[in-house]
């Protein structure tokens, strides 16, 4: 075996082994749902289930509506998705193609919310939601996320890719801002709204206390209030508990090994751009 192969085998080898220790609790949680209280608690401790029992996933749905709070945040995040890629898109286009004083220190404004704690600016969310009359409502769930900087920097980026040219082409034949944008710019940038679309459906599914504190019933819940709601049911019964996790994981696993290239593709889209 030549040096090269050698080092491909081993340059794999070491991957494969980090990938498997950073999945290994996930990979625990499915085994351990798959077992009795009486096998979990046996000495000695095992991985996998000697005996598989599928009671605690009928359980997890039987004790809390599991596939309604999953509903409820499918809605939750497709309604935020389109939001932001609409509100981002239209600033960071204005940003890219627009020249007007004062453009760089407004970005930079834009910029600088990042660095302010969601906690700090929650309770006037609420506050705000709470005197509109949204609270257990999906415009109340969303309302707050219908815009990010995260996000507008992000579509920026990609767009200051692009040509100022191929603007300058479509404004001499009459091709208005609004056209452009729709019919030029945004398909150039699919892998771009595919990486905000997923790096927003991870944030907004994983969303717990915001969505605590403005639903109130069990119809507007969404699965990671859900969760807590079925821990404090099912205390004694961790496999039950377990079951619940692994089922709420699975959309977002998929999203992400699905969106994964899009997600890397355009986060590094324009980074060499100023």
């Amino acid at each position: 075996m030549n040096t090269a192969k050698f080092a491909r085998y081993l340059s794999f080898g070491i991957k494969l082994f980090i990938g498997i220790l950073i999945i290994s609790p996930i990979l625990l949680g499915v085994s351990l749902s798959f077992m009795s209280p009486a096998e979990m608690a046996s000495i000695p401790p095992h991985f996998l289930p000697q005996e598989p029992v599928t009671y605690t996933y009928q359980n997890a749905t039987r004790t809390v509506p599991i596939f309604n709070f999953m509903i409820n945040s499918f809605i939750v995040c497709a309604i935020v998705i389109v939001g932001q890629i609409l509100t981002c898109s239209f600033a960071a286009y204005a940003f890219s193609f627009y020249e007007f004083k004062g453009r760089r220190i407004l970005f930079m404004a834009v910029l600088s919310t990042m660095m302010i704690p969601v906690d700090a600016i929650i309770i006037a969310n609420y506050l705000t939601v709470s005197q509109m009359r949204l609270n257990d409502t999906y415009i109340g769930l969303v309302f707050p996320y219908l815009t990010s900087a995260m996000g507008i920097f992000l579509m920026r980026q990609f767009f200051l890719t692009i040509p100022r040219e191929l603007h300058e082409a479509a404004t001499l034949d009459g091709c208005r801002d609004i056209r452009f944008l729709f019919n030029i710019v945004m398909p150039i940038s699919k892998p771009a709204i595919a990486s905000l679309g997923v790096y927003i459906f991870i944030q907004v599914y994983n969303q717990f206390l915001w969505p605590l504190l403005v639903t109130n019933t069990n119809r507007m819940r969404t699965v990671q209030v859900g969760m807590s709601i079925l821990k404090e049911a099912e205390a004694v019964d961790y496999g039950v508990v377990l079951a619940g996790s692994v089922l709420i994981l699975i959309p977002a696993v998929l999203v992400f090994i699905i969106g994964q290239k899009y997600l890397v593709k355009g986060m590094t889209a324009g980074a060499v751009k100023g």
